[in-house]
């Protein structure tokens, strides 16, 4: 399959959603909706940009398709979010992030067909995914990432589900700890896959650091003991996993 021709879409897109578009045009965008100057030049520039990167001057039919989907996707979302204004909740914070998540995904999923699509991939794409999921080191590496990811999140709550019932939250961002918690696992599995363990002493002298730096001049040793406690056993299981998940990509 040609990569090139994946990424030119991507980029193209990206330009497009976030380079070229300002907060001013998306507010434009919401409020007036089909009578938006921004709307309709954000459309124009999504097929524009997907012609002029692709650089197939005989092909039109792309960029249509990449325009007229982006028309109606974008359009879905506008109307969703003047619906969400227009009732009595207003547009809360997780409903619009949500939105904008789905959005994307709809974007995305049109340059993956558009781009299989233009260069035939549809038989090699199936193909991939069944190794992804009958190939022993590529299976490996995707179930370590769901076990960092999910089951280790509830393990370590848990866990340290007796410290926190001793320590109050008046001052901590709903979930971020949560968040902050898989971006380390995440992390530091890749970290050891590419045997970069030096990196993972990085990280954990950063966030101890951080932690002394901020709790220094109030009586939190019990927050700080459950931060780290949490993220001692965060690392020792995404280690652990990294490990054996280089065990088994050295074995076969």
């Amino acid at each position: 399959m040609n990569i090139l021709m994946l990424i030119q879409l991507l980029l193209a897109h990206i330009l497009t959603d976030f380079v070229f578009q300002s907060k001013q045009c998306v507010e434009n965008k919401r409020y007036n909706t089909l009578k938006s100057h921004c709307f309709w030049f954000h459309i124009i520039l999504s097929g524009v940009l997907t012609y002029i990167l692709l650089m197939q001057w005989t092909n039109w039919l792309v960029p249509v398709i990449i325009a007229l989907t982006h028309f109606l996707i974008d359009y879905w979302k506008i109307r969703k979010e003047q619906q969400m204004a227009s009732s009595k909740k207003g547009i809360s914070h997780s409903k619009y992030t949500f939105y904008f998540f789905l959005d994307q995904l709809f974007h995305l999923l049109v340059v993956i067909v558009v781009w299989l699509s233009i260069t035939n991939g549809f038989g090699n794409m199936i193909g991939l995914i069944e190794e992804l999921f009958t190939n022993v080191k590529y299976l490996s590496i995707f179930t370590a990432l769901i076990i960092i990811i999910w089951p280790t999140g509830i393990i370590i709550g848990k866990m340290t589900e007796p410290f926190r019932k001793e320590i109050t939250y008046d001052d901590s961002l709903t979930k971020a700890g949560t968040y902050i918690g898989i971006t380390e696992r995440i992390l530091v599995l890749l970290f050891v896959l590419y045997n970069q363990y030096a990196v993972i002493g990085f990280l954990i002298a950063g966030k101890s650091i951080l932690r002394v730096g901020r709790d220094n001049d109030r009586d939190t040793r019990k927050k700080t003991e459950y931060v780290l406690t949490g993220t001692l056993l965060s690392y020792s299981i995404a280690i652990v996993m990294g490990v054996i998940v280089n065990y088994v990509l050295a074995t076969y």
